[in-house]
């Protein structure tokens, strides 16, 4: 039997802080690794042990193998646990651990490299009977030969990063005259991220169900499932909402796909937990997409639903224990739906965010459960996924489970980047969603072709606001002054006090006045009135009526900012000044970066004529490349960046002239 005392988990945020619980509730000691940049980071405080190795860039740190190792030796670790992401599906990582005597709490190297290369994969799944999507998954890498292939599979098509995952290095194509630069991109976009732009070609299947298969096997050779997940709702090919069971899946469809699952895995001699992933299209029939070789960030609605902790039996797997469980002992009961909370910008097509987390409060409660590995002061980092938490609704229906997730949504504050709560909120509550209808399009066809856009804010919002300004503002004053009673505050001689705030919310500057009268408070904005009567004040909380309409709300003021989340809708306010109110608007030609990263590509140079909608720069962040179009017609004025260099968000990179009309 192997020891699995001292567990050290290669990894951060909250699936380091995930697997520490389980490990702990075992007995077994836990050690975490952290980068420069994390040194505050809530797995660094939950662990019995902590050890630097190396500075923010993952490749100096969670990737940096011999610091890994390094950090084994001195903790005196005899265990590893990777995690997800990161080093989780290396297999020269888990040969290193194996022949550093450590136990690599995952499956063998073997397993992990079979499925690591999705053409590989594919190749070996379409020998073990898996059904397979048609494509092309050879070793000649030439763009002739892939332009070739792809007019022979025929569009739409997807461009896949044959070492990859999470949606980088994959592009669809709708037609044979975007093949090249997707082709291009996803190379560019895979080498960066995974360190080979191997490409594979493959059909693409037009809103389909992506379903995955949660499977385990035991040290004694047994393979189970634990059934599905469905995890259809994505953007940019990165999950958002995830459920189990699926509500598309019938008793034989799940035995069909299950059995396909398990043959999978134990064609490669699988041990532990793993995740086969197929596409289910309109028609009922299923397609073999990819199979992740360790745990899966969506794993915790598979552990509701069959009672089973997926981190326990990794870690008795890995000590050589017998699972104990036949196919038959696993069955599903109720349901859970997961949201994965980021800091990101939906409305600007979910941009990563960074920036100091001002304030974050977790829902809980019956029926929620939350994987969270974030705290309020925490600076987000432009080095790693953005993903905050993982906030998981659970119930005896589909719809219970639904409701418990909306109502933790709605009840959760996380105040500082810019983050997806309410576009989080907005997918459950559409219909199609709602129904179980939702498919791999649903959020290009809930929020259509231009994408997601943000709630404004309207009257009784900006009286929320000013409401909050000014309770502020009165405490700021009776702290400065001497004896000064609670009941003067907002008097005036003359009866009335009028309080006048300039609030930004977007391009738009709204004026609006708070009187304070003997009859009460009276927000006035343009020509409407609104009563409003603050119930209860507290840090980063108030109760709030207008118009004798109660509103529980949360807040956040940051000098000129004002942050609130009311019903789960954030609103992002700039106090103006006078001055500020006044000043000059950004050019419109001007291109700034949307977060810190680092420019991989410069398309346009001084003088240089430009239409508006093309490619002017790439600035790859967070493992990610984003396109950074020109805005306007016109006359490149100025670059003001060079290929590799680092900018942080707000910088100034290209300005743009518009032509003068003739």
């Amino acid at each position: 039997m192997a020891r699995v005392e001292n567990l050290l988990i290669a990894n951060r945020g909250e699936i380091a802080c995930r697997v520490m619980r389980t490990a702990r509730q075992m007995g077994v000691r836990t050690i975490a690794v952290y980068s420069e940049a994390d040194i505050d980071a809530p797995h660094v405080q939950m662990a019995d042990q902590a050890v630097l190795i190396g500075p923010a860039p993952v490749g100096q740190s969670y990737l940096n193998m011999d610091a890994i190792l390094a950090a084994c030796d001195e903790a005196g670790a005899d265990a590893v646990h990777p995690g997800y992401g990161f080093l989780s599906e290396n297999a020269d990582f888990a040969r290193a651990c194996e022949k550093a005597g450590l136990v690599f709490v995952g499956p063998p190297a073997s397993a992990i490299e079979a499925m690591g290369d999705k053409a590989a994969a594919k190749r070996l799944m379409i020998e073990a009977g898996v059904p397979c999507a048609p494509g092309y998954e050879g070793e000649d890498q030439s763009d002739d030969v892939l332009l070739r292939e792809g007019e022979k599979i025929g569009f739409p098509l997807m461009v896949k990063a044959a070492a990859g995952g999470g949606g980088r290095g994959m592009r669809l194509v709708h037609a044979a005259s975007a093949l090249q630069n997707a082709i291009a991109l996803a190379r560019s976009e895979a080498k960066s991220a995974f360190g080979s732009d191997v490409l594979i070609l493959e059909k693409a299947i037009i809103r389909p169900r992506h379903i995955e298969i949660q499977v385990f096997g035991g040290a004694d050779g047994t393979v189970v499932h634990f059934g599905e997940r469905d995890c259809s709702v994505q953007r940019r090919h990165q999950k958002v909402l995830e459920e189990a069971p699926s509500p598309a899946m019938t008793p034989a469809l799940r035995a069909a796909m299950g059995e396909a699952a398990v043959k999978a895995a134990a064609a490669i001699d699988y041990r532990g937990a793993g995740t086969v992933e197929f596409l289910l299209d309109e028609a009922g029939e299923f397609y073999f997409l990819e199979m992740n070789t360790r745990l899966q960030v969506e794993h915790p609605v598979t552990e509701l639903v069959t009672g089973e902790d997926l981190v326990a039996l990794q870690i008795k797997t890995a000590r050589g224990e017998p699972l104990g469980l036949s196919q038959d002992d696993i069955a599903l009961n109720g349901w859970a739906i997961e949201a994965r909370l980021y800091a990101e910008d939906p409305a600007q097509d979910f941009l990563p965010s960074t920036g100091r987390i001002d304030q974050w409060t977790p829902p809980f409660g019956d029926g929620v459960r939350v994987d969270g590995g974030v705290a309020s002061g925490q600076v987000i980092s432009p080095f790693y996924d953005s993903m905050a938490a993982k906030i998981i609704g659970h119930g005896e229906t589909r719809e219970a489970a639904r409701l418990a997730l909306l109502k933790a949504l709605e009840e959760t504050v996380f105040l500082g980047p810019a983050s997806n709560q309410t576009f989080l909120i907005d997918c459950l509550k559409a219909s199609a969603f709602a129904e179980g209808a939702a498919t791999t399009a649903f959020i290009a066809e809930t929020f259509g072709e231009e994408g997601y856009s943000a709630p404004s804010p309207m009257a009784p919002d900006f009286a929320l606001a000013g409401a909050v300004l000014l309770h502020l503002d009165q405490e700021s004053a009776a702290s400065l002054s001497l004896g000064t009673p609670k009941s003067l505050l907002g008097w005036a001689s003359g009866g009335t006090l009028s309080t006048p705030y300039r609030l930004k919310f977007g391009e738009d500057v709204h004026a609006i006045s708070l009187v304070t009268s003997a009859s009460g408070l009276t927000v006035v904005m343009g020509d409407q009135e609104m009563a409003v009567q603050v119930k209860s004040f507290a840090k980063g909380a108030a109760t709030v009526c207008v118009d004798g309409r109660r509103f529980d709300l949360f807040y956040h003021r940051e000098k000129a900012a004002l942050y609130l989340i009311i019903g789960g809708k954030r609103f992002d306010f700039t106090v103006l000044s006078d001055e500020a109110a006044s000043g000059d608007a950004l050019e419109e030609g001007a291109i700034i970066a949307p977060m810190h990263g680092v420019i991989a590509e410069v398309f346009v140079e001084q003088g240089q004529e430009v239409v508006k909608g093309a490619p002017v720069a790439v600035l790859e962040a967070m493992k990610m490349q984003h396109e950074l179009l020109a805005p306007i017609d016109g006359v490149v004025q100025s670059v003001v960046v060079k290929k590799g260099a680092q900018v942080a968000a707000g910088d100034m990179l290209t300005i743009i002239e518009a032509e003068a009309n003739n």
